[in-house]
């Protein structure tokens, strides 16, 4: 899995500080995922939990899939809070995640972009994320490469996270 856990759980606390209305910085962070259980739960949640505190909204960009409700509930995601947004097609992810993220409308937007992101939307994205003060987490699944060397330990999202 390519993650940056300290730069990751440093944003979270800092975007969720009591003192802070909005975060004082943005960023983006690729999470690479395959089969393997329980990694998302102890990585991905725990830094929405604390997001969620802000006023701000969470965004969910991701595939023709519908995100299950149940298990935003169950886990202490605020229905309220979060916007759903299903995308398919690569130009329209990236340039909708770029939007958002701008905005600063949104404590984090998280997109499902099964591709490895160029370098010009990786710094398209990360100024975008540094203007809104917004994180940014691009879920990508790991190559059948990666998962066959064993050299890359990665996380599943979970099944009942989708309908």
């Amino acid at each position: 899995m390519r993650i940056q856990l300290p730069g990751i759980a440093a944003r979270a606390s800092r975007f969720a500080s009591t003192g802070l209305a909005q975060p004082a910085v943005g960023g983006i962070t690729e999470l690479r995922y395959n089969e393997q259980p329980g990694i998302m739960h102890l990585l991905l949640l725990p830094v929405l939990q604390k997001l969620s505190e802000q006023s701000r909204w969470q965004l969910w960009l991701t595939p023709a899939h519908k995100l299950n409700r149940n298990w935003m509930q169950q886990v202490g995601l605020p229905l309220e809070k979060s916007m759903h947004i299903t995308e398919s097609e690569r130009f329209t992810t990236v340039q909708s995640m770029v939007k958002a993220l701008r905005t600063g409308n949104y404590s984090v937007v998280l997109a499902w972009i099964p591709y490895e992101v160029s370098d010009e939307e990786r710094l398209e994205l990360e100024m975008a994320a540094e203007q809104g003060e917004s994180l940014g987490l691009i879920m990508r699944p790991q190559s059948p490469e990666q998962a066959l060397s064993g050299q890359h330990k990665a996380a599943k999202i979970p099944q009942d996270l989708f309908h």
